[in-house]
């Protein structure tokens, strides 16, 4: 059985949002993706520049969904690397960024 973290419940409930609320993001990340995967290598490279400006556009939100909620706690650290874990698992096309932010 997989223990549940401290702040599972949140997070889960923050991605759901997330997930629910930027709808359009997520699909712009899959279409530019797909585009990537797809093209010509004279155009793969703008392609994917693209791909990882939408990827930034997505960070950003769960960067400042994470962020926030952070700041109402008195020692974040573990809440951060909770939530970078579960956008890890559950978001992987942002996992990278996510961390670096």
């Amino acid at each position: 059985m997989l223990r549940r973290t401290r702040y599972a419940e949140i997070i889960d409930a923050q991605l759901d949002l997330f997930v629910r609320e930027h709808a359009d993001v997520l699909a712009d990340v899959a279409d530019r993706l797909r585009r990537y995967n797809a093209a010509e290598r004279d155009e793969a490279e703008e392609l994917y520049g693209d791909y990882v400006d939408a990827v930034e556009t997505g960070t950003e939100i769960l960067a400042d969904l994470r962020d926030n909620y952070a700041q109402s706690l008195e020692e974040p650290d573990r809440y951060l690397a909770e939530f970078n874990r579960a956008v890890k698992q559950r978001l992987p096309e942002y996992a990278l960024e996510i961390e670096n932010r």
